[in-house]
Formats: structure tokens, C-alpha cells, sequence
């Protein structure tokens, strides 16, 4: 009876005031909004990146390039030591079924008038076979002999075809990229921007790897390989066999002078993973302090409210009201103030989660609304935290007042 009765006294003192009660819990909804925004974003983050990871496979792994530890700051950024060569070693591996490598440039590409300035990616044969978000739609991809005969072929992407060829098929036309002409000999099926909003796969260039090194870059070198393995539950001892042909092979006996860097699948996953959790919990800290001014604001206006209400505060304790009774009564109004702004801020904040996928989506991005239950959950002990931890001060002070005193008051 007393918990119903002090409810119904802080429910009619929050409405006798709604329009200083709104404004007081504006705080709170904001601090709330954001959490959850925080958290749906974050585990959007997530789906896409496990997403995009596992569209290439359990069986693979991916030798990159690095600066060894111990290059000098003078030092040139560029690595140039990881060649074809040692990707053909790799193949040798008992556990290696194929490799390929990549390299990267970018020219102007025109055909007829139209040109546009595209991404080159240059890429050996079994690229499509061990990527398997990458087929041709139209036509066909380049041999391995066409790589090795650097021959004059390109396979271009569904966006680029779009602008340069519109209705018309490009199979068989030339192309200009650079100072130099290519036969179309295939068009790759659309795949959006995937996780990276500012490289538009869709309007590349996929070129024999060799015929891009030698023919336009000028280079006897490659950014990377990815491998495909024949037993994936052997990755982690073929990335070390890999690690150790790579070091014999660039006469490197120190771990911290490696040039180049193998990664399984495993290890990718659990690095993007390890780096969205700290994203979102970095963002979630500086969140909380829009919850802690949420609550210093209620804790000012519920200082407000004792003093305004000293006299009925007096003649309650004169009527009977125990220390215990003023308490329960202040906080139970503090711990409504978040409460209704908790669940605003939970409608606003999935509101706008919901926004920004949509938004995300209409930029090509493959971004999920995720409902956020985690977030849901630590914005509510987060919000009722505040409340009890800045009401109880207020509400301390008025159950600590004099009766006689209080009745006195004006």
C-alpha cells in the first residue's frame, strides 16, 4: 500500500509540472537513443564484415605485404619483395590447392567517347574460381596462358560496362585504358561496394595479372595472394609453412624484418571482431556522458522540487511519514523521470537505427537492421542507475528535514 501510494504521489507531482518533467527527461532520451543507436550500429558493423569475410571461404588464406618492425622512418612505405614466384612456391605446399595474386592501379577508361576513371585489378587466373562472390555474367574470364602471354584481354565490371556500352554488349570491343587497347572479353556480375563505401568494385577493371604489371605499371611485383587450401582444418600449420618458405625464400631470419604477413580466415575474423567491439565500446563511453548530464539534470530539478515542496514534506512527517517514506517517494519520481525517458529514447534510437540502414542500403551497402538487445539492456540499467544515483541525494535532504521547520516554510 505504500509503494501504490507513493507511485500515485510521484505520478501527480510529474504531471503537475510536465512541462519542466519533459525537459528533464530530454536528457536521458538523448543519452538513450544513443546507446542503442551505438549498439545496433555496431552489431550491423559486425554482421557485415562476418558476412563479407565468409563469402570467401573457410579454405583460404591471404599473404599481404607489411613494413618489417624494424624499417627506419626514411625508409621507402612501399614494399616491392613479394612476387609471383613465390606464389607458384606456394602452390607447391602439400595443403595448397591454388593461389592467385593481385595488384592494383588505376586509369582512365574510354571507349567511344565515354570514358571514366576506373580501378585496375589485376589478378592470375583462378581468381574467380577461389573468390566465389566474383563470375563473369557476360562472356568469359582470362586463362592462365592468356596471364602468362600477357595478353591484351579485360574483364570489365557490371557498372562500367553500364556507362561505357549502356544496351549494347561490350564482348569483343576494344577498350583504351591508358595508352593502350584491350579486347572485352567478359563482364562480372554485380556486386556492390560491399564494406567499403569508397571503392565501387562494380566499375573495375580485372586484368591478367601479368599484363598489368608489365604492360602498364612497369612492376615485377604483387600487393598480395590468397590461397585455397585443401583440408581448412589445416590452416593455422599451413599459414606457418607459408610464413617459413617466404622467409627462406627472402633470406629473413629475424621474425621482426618479415616483409609480407599471412593471415587465416580465424585470425581475420577475430581481429575485425576484436576492433568493431572496441569501436562500439569506445563510442558507447563517450554516450554515457550525455546519461551523466541527463542525470545531473535531474538531480537539479529535483533539488527544485524539495524546496518547493518543503511544506508538504513537513506536514507529511507530521502526519506519520518516516525518513523511509520521503526517500521512497523522491526517488520513485527520479527513477519515473527515466524510466519514460528510457522509453522514448528506445523508440527514437531503434527509430533511427532503422534510418540509417536504410540509408546505408541505398548507398549499396549491404547494412542489416539488427535489433539491439544489448544495447536495449544496458541503456535501461544505465538510465535507472542515474536515477537512483542522482535522486538519492535530493530525496536524502528532504526526508532529513525538520517537520516544524518545514511546515514553517514559505
Amino acid at each position: 500500500m505504500k509503494f501504490h501510494a507513493a507511485l500515485q504521489l510521484s505520478i501527480r507531482s510529474l504531471r503537475l509540472n510536465l512541462l519542466r518533467t519533459t525537459l528533464t527527461v530530454l536528457g536521458v532520451v538523448i543519452g538513450v537513443a544513443a546507446i542503442v543507436v551505438v549498439f545496433a550500429a555496431g552489431d550491423a558493423v559486425r554482421n557485415l564484415v562476418t558476412e563479407e569475410i565468409s563469402s570467401y571461404g573457410t579454405d583460404i588464406i591471404e599473404t599481404e605485404i607489411r613494413l618489417p618492425k624494424k624499417r627506419t622512418a626514411s625508409a621507402l612505405a612501399q614494399v616491392t619483395t613479394l612476387k609471383v614466384e613465390d606464389m607458384e612456391a606456394v602452390n607447391k605446399l602439400a595443403n595448397v590447392k591454388q593461389s592467385y595474386g593481385a595488384i592494383l592501379g588505376q586509369q582512365k577508361v574510354s571507349w567511344q567517347g565515354q570514358s571514366e576513371r576506373s580501378l585496375l585489378f589485376g589478378v592470375s587466373a583462378p581468381y574467380v574460381e577461389i573468390d566465389q562472390k566474383s563470375h563473369p555474367i557476360e562472356g568469359r574470364f582470362f586463362t592462365a596462358e592468356e596471364d602468362r602471354n600477357q595478353a591484351m584481354v579485360a574483364v570489365i565490371g557490371y557498372s562500367l560496362k553500364e556507362e561505357l556500352f549502356g544496351d549494347q554488349s561490350p564482348l569483343g570491343k576494344w577498350i583504351k585504358i591508358g595508352h593502350n587497347k584491350f579486347q572485352v572479353i567478359g563482364v562480372m556480375q554485380k556486386r556492390g561496394r560491399g564494406g567499403n563505401s569508397q571503392i565501387d568494385i562494380d566499375k573495375s577493371v580485372y586484368l591478367p595479372l601479368k599484363t598489368l604489371q608489365k604492360r602498364i605499371l612497369g612492376v615485377d611485383y604483387i600487393l598480395y595472394m590468397v590461397h585455397q587450401l585443401k583440408d581448412p582444418t589445416k590452416a593455422d600449420d599451413t599459414a606457418e609453412e607459408i610464413t617459413s618458405l617466404l622467409r627462406e625464400r627472402h633470406g629473413i631470419n629475424d621474425p621482426d624484418k618479415d616483409d609480407f604477413r599471412v593471415i587465416t580466415m580465424a585470425e581475420m575474423m577475430k581481429t575485425l571482431n576484436t576492433v568493431t567491439n572496441t569501436v562500439t565500446w569506445l563510442l558507447l563511453a563517450i554516450v554515457i556522458i550525455s546519461l551523466i548530464v541527463g542525470g545531473i539534470g535531474i538531480m537539479n530539478i529535483m533539488y527544485v522540487t524539495v524546496s518547493e515542496r518543503t511544506p508538504e514534506i513537513g506536514l507529511r512527517k507530521a502526519l506519520g511519514a518516516n525518513y523511509h517514506d520521503i526517500v521512497e517517494q523522491f526517488l520513485m519520481e527520479a527513477v519515473l523521470i527515466t524510466i519514460w525517458g528510457s522509453v522514448i529514447g528506445i523508440i527514437i534510437g531503434l527509430f533511427l537505427a532503422w534510418i540509417l540502414s536504410i540509408v546505408a542500403r541505398h548507398f549499396s551497402i549491404e547494412w542489416s537492421f539488427i535489433f539491439p538487445w544489448s544495447g536495449i539492456g544496458v541503456a535501461i540499467i544505465f538510465s535507472l542507475a542515474c536515477g537512483l544515483l542522482f535522486g538519492f541525494r535530493p530525496a536524502q535532504k528532504a526526508a532529513k528535514l525538520d517537520p516544524v521547520e518545514a511546515l514553517r516554510a514559505e
